[in-house]
Formats: structure tokens, C-alpha cells, sequence
């Protein structure tokens, strides 16, 4: 099982906003993560700084390569757009993070 960890960032005075459009995930995009092999998939917020830290396990991250191309996810994009950075076609700037300690 490999873990992924990336971060991205929250708009100022949007974390409950996000925690509610979170709380509120929609079927079809809870089952693409899952079929795109997607596990224990946590996101994490530093309230001081709006950065948002996402770690999931995954038994193959080739698979989530391709996640961009579906509709499901480019419609969760645009959704989220308006509260966090995001690229050209609203996808999340999102920084892979490298891994330097686990403890099993």
C-alpha cells in the first residue's frame, strides 16, 4: 500500500465552508475515489496558514492518474473552485509533500 500526502490551500474564512461541501460529498464522487483504489483518505487543515494537508493510501497511484479526465471529479473542481486555489482548469494547486518519517 503506498500513502500519497499533498497540500493545498483554503481562501481565507472558508474552512467551514469546505468542511460542509465535504461533509456533503456526493455519491458518485465517493465511489470514483473509491474505485480509483482510494483508502483512508484524511484531509487536515493548519487554521493559522489556510493550508489544507491530504494524505490517502492507495495500492496503485498510477490509477489516480486518471481522475482529471472524469467528469465527476472536473465537476467537484469547478464546485470548489471559488474557495480554495486552484489552476487554470480549476483543478486544486495541490503540492505533493515527500514522506521522511512513518511509524508503523
Amino acid at each position: 500500500m503506498h500513502r500519497v500526502a499533498f497540500k493545498m490551500k483554503l481562501h481565507p474564512g472558508f474552512a467551514a465552508e469546505y468542511k460542509k461541501r465535504h461533509d456533503e460529498l456526493c455519491p458518485e464522487l465517493k465511489a470514483l475515489l473509491k474505485d480509483s483504489g482510494i483508502e483512508d483518505y484524511s484531509i487536515f487543515i493548519d487554521e493559522e496558514t489556510n493550508y489544507l494537508f491530504g494524505v490517502l493510501k492507495t495500492a496503485d497511484p498510477k490509477l489516480l492518474d486518471d481522475l482529471p479526465a472524469n467528469p465527476v471529479m472536473q465537476q467537484w473542481w469547478q464546485y470548489m473552485s471559488d474557495i480554495m486555489e486552484t489552476n487554470a482548469d480549476h483543478s486544486p494547486v495541490s503540492i505533493p509533500l515527500t514522506e521522511i518519517f512513518y511509524l508503523p
